[in-house]
């Protein structure tokens, strides 16, 4: 599903990242973690196609993204992976069904279509009596539940998430976690979570641990 040969990166002379070789199976779910500054982050953006490697190669569903074109990259983007952040990152002037709705209409489906797979989404989330809350009417545990939902609207094979409970409380954060499984289990998608939560980590299926933009054994 993702295979990371040789991957660099780096800020002016500072190397983020130094020869990442990974692969990841299909509905996996893979937790990335390490001390700030290992190069998770850095390393999730470019999985996602939101920054470039300066050097390597990056298959994403068979595909070979490193040489794409920016636009075929974005449309690329839109219907091969989703993305779940810290903070919701939802637009406050949209309800909860519209947040979700948004990437649907970037890949050009129609208004019935959008709102179809966004209420079934919101109907999986246990979300429905929120479809039409918009995001400072809706707790922390739902805000990220239908940021999840719009990671998921177009069926792509891979979803990134950075950090993802962060910003939960204890009660939420499980939910959240158990969320993870349920979709990979009824969707099939493919997850890998940057996390320092230690207990998201112990439950995945591989955590991958990151030192100095290196892949390490975590007995070292």
């Amino acid at each position: 599903m993702i295979d990371i040969k040789d991957v660099t990166k780096s800020f002016g002379n500072l190397k983020v990242l130094k020869g990442i070789t990974l692969h990841i199976d299909k509905g996996e779910v893979v937790s990335i973690v390490g001390p700030s500054g290992a190069g998770k982050t850095t390393l999730l953006q470019i999985i996602g196609t939101l920054d470039k490697a300066d050097s390597g190669e990056i298959r994403i569903d068979g595909k070979e993204i490193s040489s794409m074109s920016k636009k075929r990259l974005s449309d690329f983007r839109n219907t091969h992976i989703g993305f779940v952040f810290q903070f919701h990152q939802l637009l406050p002037e949209f309800t909860a069904l519209e947040n979700i709705m948004i990437p649907a209409y970037i890949a050009g489906k129609s208004r019935s279509e959008a709102k179809k797979r966004a209420m079934e989404l919101l109907q999986f989330m246990g979300l429905t009596d929120r479809a039409s809350h918009k995001p400072n009417e809706l707790s922390g545990g739902e805000k990220q539940r239908v940021a999840v939902a719009r990671a998921l609207i177009n069926n792509p094979a891979v979803i990134l998430a950075d950090e993802p409970s962060g910003s939960l409380d204890s009660k939420n954060k499980a939910e959240l976690h158990q969320l993870f499984f349920d979709l990979r289990d009824k969707f099939g998608q493919t997850f890998v979570i940057v996390t320092h939560d230690e207990e998201l980590a112990s439950i995945t299926d591989r955590t991958i641990h990151l030192r100095d933009g290196v892949i390490i054994d975590p007995t070292e």
